[in-house]
């Protein structure tokens, strides 16, 4: 497995699991998605190694973070983001954040963003995307599904079942790294608490959704449906423009990738990421 390691930094009276590497003047934050932790990210850290400080972790309930019996929500987890960036980060900084950790990232901004040098969005679902209409009864569908999940990945043999979408796209020893620490009764259990802080919280981020953010923002769509959910996903890309427009300094691109976009074009990410750290605010955006 991955031999990186990291410290415990507490936030909120909880305790997350904080890895650095990288060098250089700059820095960046990643927010891994939902059931996912600061591996998910694995393939996109070297490739900017050389250019910025590199700070990635385990949100409270996953991977190497303290284990929480808290009903978190998605205000509680933006505030450890904050409080997390507070502890580590001294300058101002790229924010990095994959799916649900979009919702995270973006209501985190609203305290952060005076130290935001850029943002970009890993193909996040926004709050009034269509599949959102009926979440409640979808969460309450997975979450019994997880339940069993929760159960069979006890056995080690039926944990690396449940995961192969994983262990079709990530490096190996990520994947090994995650099977060890997410595919847990532990960690499914975090996800499931997540799904259902997803579903109360999309009631309220719609009656007062974040506010817009102010610096460069990058949407990385990813242009690959699931099998079955191409109407869907063609729903969610229109919300993701939709919304890309409203943003001051905004740019929506698709990425021939599926939705773990950051193990399957990681180079993309980076990339789009470097032009963020190079950006001045009211500049237009390098094109692709």
């Amino acid at each position: 497995m991955r031999q990186e390691t990291g410290r415990a930094v507490r936030v909120n009276g909880r305790t997350v699991h904080v890895e650095e590497s990288g060098e250089g003047p700059d820095w960046v934050v990643f927010e891994a998605g939902q059931g996912l932790g600061r591996t998910s990210w694995d393939a996109v850290l070297p490739l900017l190694a050389d250019r910025a400080r590199l700070v990635a972790y385990d949100r409270a309930g996953f991977g190497r973070s303290g284990r929480t019996a808290a009903r978190l929500d998605i205000d509680d987890l933006a505030a450890d983001l904050v409080a997390m960036v507070e502890a580590v980060v001294p300058d101002r900084f790229v924010l990095v954040a994959h799916s649900m950790g979009g919702l995270v990232a973006r209501r985190a901004a609203e305290s952060l963003q005076p130290r935001l040098r850029g943002l970009l969005l890993v193909d996040p679902t926004p709050e009034s995307a269509p599949v959102y209409d009926t979440f409640d009864q979808t969460a309450a569908k997975v979450d019994r599904a997880l339940s069993v999940t929760q159960q069979l990945v006890r056995f080690r043999p039926l944990a690396r079942m449940a995961s192969g979408n994983i262990r079709r796209v990530f490096p190996a020893d990520t994947y090994a790294t995650m099977l060890a620490e997410d595919f847990v009764p532990d960690g499914i259990a975090q996800t499931r608490k997540e799904m259902r802080a997803v579903a109360a919280a999309i009631p309220r981020l719609r009656a007062e959704p974040p506010a817009l953010p102010t610096c460069p923002t990058v949407l990385l769509s990813a242009s690959r449906p699931a099998k079955g959910r191409a109407a869907q996903h063609a729903a969610i890309a229109e919300h993701q423009r939709r919304w890309i427009d409203t943003l001051p300094d905004g740019r929506f691109e698709e990425v021939d990738a599926g939705h773990l976009l950051q193990a399957e074009r990681p180079d993309t990410v980076a990339d789009r990421v470097g032009h963020l750290l190079g950006r001045v605010p009211g500049r237009s955006a390098p094109p692709a």
